[in-house]
């Protein structure tokens, strides 16, 4: 039985990052109707779970911006056009009204009859890959993503894994970490190498050809075991443990809906319209040739994405609507 509360609105955004949030505000702008669905439990997407404190330098008009920042000043801007937010929730299957509009289930049991539907899910759902050693620990100390680095001040932090998220948390917990250790199994690393130099230079402990093979605690992580390739294992305090291992991500149900769809990318057109009727995508989710992937890019396909579907919404409308500064206050 469908114990959550069915929503009809002009335009159903699915993802939550950068340029769904941008499609909600446009679309707003635009006099519509917009719920967004994600299967995070707080907007932002990759954004606010992977990075929310990392500087980013190619967003237009801003030389650097936080991760955190920049979802906050979406959500700011689409405020005012009051979207109805879906967190924690899953497209399901997808089918179409009689007149066209097109009926998205969850994972919940909610029924959502959107007029138009705009897939903006950056890579998909994605799922952190676990560290096996820490598992009863996860939400005791042991967590995959930082979205509060104060939580962090004066801990000892053990961070797993060579990519840029990992280098990333520890640049940022070096200065309020009591300790920041860095176990990587390989002694080669993923990150950028300016961010692996600048992590070579501050006080962050090094491990390489190595992993964590036990975490140990009383309710709380208190200590984990540090496995040498070369043998040998290393007891280390720590009262926070962050695994930085990549993760898995899949479109889902949205695999059946009849779009095309290569290497997890959906393509579109110049409209950013898929191969489903009143289906749009934009952001990183999206493919076709000379496809750039940039926050930066997501806005225009968004805002693409929404002025195409207004117009199949109402005939009358105009693709245009004009600039943001011809319209009255």
């Amino acid at each position: 039985m469908n114990t959550t509360s069915d929503v009809s609105v002009d335009i159903l955004i699915i993802g939550a990052g950068p340029a769904g949030l941008y499609a909600a505000y446009y679309a707003g702008f635009r006099g519509l109707s917009v719920a967004v669905l994600d299967a995070l439990d707080e907007p932002g997407g990759q954004v606010s779970a992977m990075y929310p404190e990392k500087a980013i330098l190619d967003i237009a008009g801003f030389p650097s911006v936080k991760g955190r920042d920049l979802v906050a000043g979406l959500l700011a801007q689409a405020a005012p056009f009051s979207p109805t937010y879906l967190l924690g929730e899953r497209a399901g299957d997808l089918t179409h009204d009689p007149d066209g509009s097109v009926v998205v289930g969850t994972d919940s049991g909610r029924t959502i009859r959107a007029g138009a539907v705009i897939v903006s899910g950056g890579i998909g759902a994605f799922t952190p890959r676990p560290l096996t050693a820490g598992a009863d620990f996860l939400g005791r100390g042991l967590s995959y993503f930082v979205p509060d680095l104060s939580e962090h001040a004066g801990r000892d932090v053990v961070i797993v894994g060579g990519g840029d998220s990992a280098f990333d948390w520890a640049m940022h917990l070096e200065p309020i970490a009591k300790q920041v250790t860095l176990v990587h199994r390989r002694d080669k690393f993923r990150a950028h190498r300016a961010s692996v130099d600048k992590v070579v230079d501050s006080t962050v402990r090094i491990v390489v050809n190595a992993d964590v093979s036990a975490v140990r605690g009383n309710g709380w992580i208190s200590e984990v075991d540090v496995r040498h390739k070369a043998g040998g294992v290393d007891t280390l305090s720590a009262q926070a443990v962050i695994a930085s291992l990549g993760f898995t991500a899949d479109l889902g149900p949205m695999n059946d809906w009849g779009m095309r769809i290569e290497n997890r990318h959906i393509l579109v057109d110049t409209r950013m319209q898929t191969t489903v009727p009143r289906v749009y995508a934009a952001g990183d989710i999206t493919d076709y040739p000379g496809k750039v992937r940039l926050i930066a890019v997501g806005f225009g396909e968004a805002a693409t994405a929404v002025n195409n579907a207004a117009a199949v919404l109402d005939p009358d409308a105009e693709i245009f609507p004009g600039h943001s500064t011809e319209q009255e206050n």
